[in-house]
């Protein structure tokens, strides 16, 4: 596949289809921008990109409307990601698309969304009657926000990026809600908030928080940007386990929250942010 961000419908004028059409998702391969971070071969990490749709609709079989929210994790080992814009419209293609029922539905999310993915996807939809159990929970650790530091960049910077080798090793998670980046496209501005768990040689906090608002004027797509975040720092600070998650705010009714990690962390808590 040599589909590239260029040709996807990312800054394009774009006709909303209303009936199911899955040729509109448009895959990119990961490899491309792992080439610029020397992955090759074995990943150094595992991990899921997991989105939640929030304008999920179609028909039944007697024409009315049914809406649900559907979340969908994909392995960070699978050859592609799928281009937000061409997400959405693929998703907007059931709104007048009958179908027997919920069931029907992920039938052909599992499919279509397998095969652009490259692998198999996990896909739940939360129907209305469960609407008020979904809870929302803030990203836990120690805030790296909490510093004054002063800032003169805003390109990603791994030389900022330290760790106190001298002393014993620690465990600890840092969390900072003010990592923004700019889609790779079109340069539209996407805000996050970002977990980091490690274990190894303390990292110095205010070089960190230097390095994550340096990509405030970085383009590129969310799971790129976690993932070169992951390699800076274990390139830079070589802790024994780290782990990376973001979660970035929706646009057009999807959110993308990609988790890299390379130890036994158990799944990432799937809770929307007070900014998502």
């Amino acid at each position: 596949m040599n589909n590239t961000p260029d040709q996807s419908p990312l800054g394009k004028s774009s006709a909303y289809q209303t009936q199911y059409a899955p040729e509109l998702l448009f895959p990119i391969p990961r490899q491309q921008k792992r080439d610029e971070l020397e992955i090759q071969g074995t990943l150094p990490f595992f991990g899921l990109d997991i989105w939640n749709a929030y304008e999920l609709s179609w028909l039944n079989m007697r024409g009315k409307p049914q809406v649900a929210i559907a979340t969908v994790s994909a392995p960070a080992d699978s050859p592609n990601i799928v281009e937000s814009k061409s997400f959405k419209l693929y998703l907007n293609s059931f709104n007048q698309t009958r179908l027997a029922g919920p069931e029907a539905l992920l039938a052909l999310l599992r499919e279509d969304l397998s095969n652009a993915f490259g692998a198999p996807v996990h896909i739940t939809l939360t129907e209305p009657e469960n609407f008020g159990k979904l809870k929302m929970g803030e990203l836990e650790g120690l805030s790296l926000d909490r510093l004054d530091i002063e800032i003169d960049n805003y390109a990603p910077a791994p030389h900022l990026l330290t760790a106190n080798f001298e002393e014993a090793p620690v465990e600890e998670t840092l969390v900072s809600n003010l990592l923004k980046s700019n889609c790779l496209v079109t340069g539209q501005p996407d805000w996050g908030s970002v977990q980091i768990e490690y274990a190894g040689p303390q990292i110095d906090q205010e070089g960190l928080l230097r390095y994550l608002i340096g990509f405030r004027e970085h383009n590129e797509f969310h799971e790129q940007c976690v993932e070169r975040i992951f390699i800076d720092i274990l390139r830079q600070c070589k802790p024994s386990k780290l782990a990376v998650y973001a979660r970035y705010t929706r646009r057009g009714g999807l959110d993308i929250n990609p988790w890299r990690a390379n130890f036994s962390t158990g799944r990432p808590h799937n809770l929307r942010g007070a900014r998502q």
